[in-house]
């Protein structure tokens, strides 16, 4: 046997001796699926401290808008392909635990919850997160240019000043879009929302996919207004972008992003699924999740920097079950009236 023969069998037993323990390890980790509506500079914090305090889990993130991914649950609820949903706005919880998508589990420590983070039914089919509401973001450089003033109502979106000049989130696709839309029926009345919204949509651009789009877009000078939601504005102002973050006068709607566990899934899935829920109601995910909302589930902890100090008080009173049990409703009459390729003007 000549030296390299002798080498090669010798090198292979060390590298597979070396990589024998993280194999083992490999193998023994539980990947757990995770459909999301979370925004992207979340997921990689909410992974990292979920896979610290449960080594044995692997978080697989699957990300889209709201409608994008409940649409996606109720076309896989014969077949599921997800094993848990995080960060997905309660009205779409309501829908899928009618539709059977959802396992029902109380986690541990629920007590500790504000009550309207809670499930009202026991055991719970969702649990509710952090929330947020609709804001609009108004780009201050771009207003002083245009000698424009900036809107305090919903109302004033209205006016031929901001021909053009408006983004917002497609109702369809996004759960900001949709509670906007939600919203404003709710506040006007049912007749002077359409009517408002007939409006409005002489001044809007361009409907996007994401709900921090249009705040994004704002931000970045590319429109006057961006409507959207508090945190996204926040975070902007934060980077140094020159835009007020306004809640309208006339009060604003609001989500909750909730977590559930997905029903059929195998029981290694649903028994982290479960230790997951767990944990994101504790102090330690509640500090993070603090980090990306004004309001979370556990009390005592405060807003972030920039985050609109009349948001709370100017929530509207929640009804998700209304917007559950009319979103299909909605959404069909929204699209009947605004959604045909004249809608997307750039």
């Amino acid at each position: 046997m000549d030296r390299r023969s002798r080498i090669f069998p010798a090198l292979f037993l060390a590298l597979a001796t070396l990589l024998a323990p993280a194999a083992a390890e490999a193998q023994q980790r539980t990947r757990l699926v995770i459909y999301t509506a979370s925004e992207v500079d979340q997921l990689s914090a909410l992974k990292a401290a979920i896979e610290a305090d449960h080594p044995d889990v692997e978080v697989v993130w699957v990300r889209d808008s709201t409608g994008v991914i409940t649409a996606r649950l109720i076309a896989e609820r014969d077949t599921p392909r997800a094993d848990m949903i995080f960060g997905i706005v309660t009205s779409s919880l309501l829908l899928l635990e009618r539709m059977n998508v959802l396992e029902p589990y109380t986690p541990k420590g629920v007590d500790q919850l504000k009550p309207q983070f809670r499930d009202p039914n026991d055991p719970y089919s969702w649990t509710g997160l952090d929330a947020f509401v609709v804001a609009v973001c108004f780009n201050t450089n771009e207003a002083r240019r245009l000698s424009i003033a900036r809107p305090e109502r919903w109302q004033d979106l209205a006016g031929p000043q901001f021909q053009n000049r408006i983004v917002m989130p497609h109702p369809a696709s996004s759960g900001t879009g949709f509670l906007l839309v939600s919203n404003w029926i709710q506040v006007m009345g049912e007749d002077a929302a359409w009517q408002f919204m007939e409006k409005l949509h002489r001044n809007v651009a361009l409907y996007t996919h994401s709900g921090s789009a249009p705040c994004v877009q704002a931000a970045r000078g590319e429109r006057l207004v961006g409507l959207s939601f508090d945190m996204r504005g926040a975070r902007e102002k934060a980077l140094g972008a020159p835009v007020d973050v306004i809640i309208p006068e006339e009060g604003v709607g609001w989500e909750m992003g909730g977590m559930a566990i997905v029903r059929g899934r195998p029981a290694a899935q649903t028994d982290a699924a479960r230790r997951i829920s767990d944990w994101a109601i504790g102090p330690k995910a509640n500090e993070l999740f603090a980090r990306f909302y004004g309001i979370v589930a556990r009390q005592g902890f405060g807003s972030p920097p920039h985050y609109p100090r009349e948001a709370e008080s100017r929530m509207t009173p929640s009804n998700s079950e209304w917007m559950a049990e009319n979103r299909d409703r909605v959404l069909a009459e929204w699209t009947r009236r605004f959604d045909n390729p004249s809608t997307n003007r750039n």
